[in-house]
């Protein structure tokens, strides 16, 4: 199997080198990867020009956009701008994070799970982050979620969703969708991803509305919203941003702002939704 990568990258010199050194050393190498400098004002351009000049199959792409860091939509802009420089010759499409380090038989087991079952549609590891020395679990892990670092897509499960949305929220809405269309969605707990810049590290005031909006956008309505937001927040430990959650909920709500989803999907969502939680409870 064919997969190509597509990396967005802003002002990562720190890790661009481990995370494409982790590439180029996987036991089934990509067929293309394609680096997206998003003005940076670093050297990561630099660094990754470094690779390509080795590596034939690694190419860096320039895209200019505002430096405010907007969780979702600068990224997927990016993501988007590296999906014009590659062709349909492949059988899966993957979007990292350029502060992962890969093992070695990452890819080589990701593609045994799409061989093995043809309704697979997504399949995806696990992050994890460096606490006093020890690598542990991410924290906003749930084992059936792929988190957005790392999102690995068979080609006819991507173009079926639409591909990925240039918002917060997308790298939710896109397992939503591949269930909906009757995709299987699958984790691999043996695939340990060291995650170098924990997620969330730099958002500010306005992105943390953007996580309400998201829920919004997701067709989740108020009362799973409120759900997610207390759990969210939670987990982040920071009880306040609650607030904030919900505050984007409402303004979403009444600026008519469009959903992600056709209103037959946000029905099957918040069905689906429900369930889920009514299993989190029974067990």
């Amino acid at each position: 199997m064919k997969y190509y990568i597509i990396i967005p990258a802003y002002n990562e010199e720190a890790f661009m080198a481990l995370t494409l050194q982790s590439l180029v050393e996987q036991t089934v190498l990509p067929s293309k990867v394609i680096v997206v400098n998003d003005n940076s004002t670093d050297r990561t351009a630099e660094i990754v020009t470094s690779y390509t000049e080795k590596f034939p199959f690694i190419s860096l792409v320039h895209k200019k956009s505002d430096a405010i860091h907007l969780p979702g939509s600068k990224v997927i802009q990016a993501f988007h701008e590296g999906e014009k420089h590659i062709d349909e010759n492949y059988d899966l499409i993957v979007k990292i994070d350029a502060d992962l380090i890969f093992p070695k038989n990452y890819f080589e087991t990701i593609i045994k799970h799409f061989q093995s079952d043809s309704k697979i549609g997504m399949a995806g590891g696990f992050c994890y982050i460096e606490k006093n020395g020890d690598w542990v679990l991410e924290n906003l892990t749930d084992k059936d979620h792929i988190r957005g670092a790392l999102k690995a897509y068979r080609k006819e499960t991507f173009k079926q969703i639409g591909g990925l949305k240039p918002a917060m929220g997308w790298d939710t809405v896109d397992e939503l969708l591949c269930k909906f269309y009757n995709w299987k969605v699958v984790t691999d707990e043996s695939l340990h991803v060291k995650h170098l810049k924990p997620t969330g590290a730099s958002y500010n005031k306005a992105a943390r509305y953007k996580q309400g909006e998201a829920f919004y956008s997701l067709g989740y309505g108020f009362f799973i919203t409120f759900i997610a937001s207390l759990k969210l927040a939670s987990r982040k430990g920071k009880p306040l941003l609650f607030i904030d959650y919900i505050m984007g909920f409402w303004k979403a709500k009444s600026s008519g702002k469009p959903l992600f989803v056709t209103a037959e999907q946000a029905k099957w969502i918040r069905k689906y939704r429900w369930k889920k939680m009514k299993e989190k409870i029974k067990k």
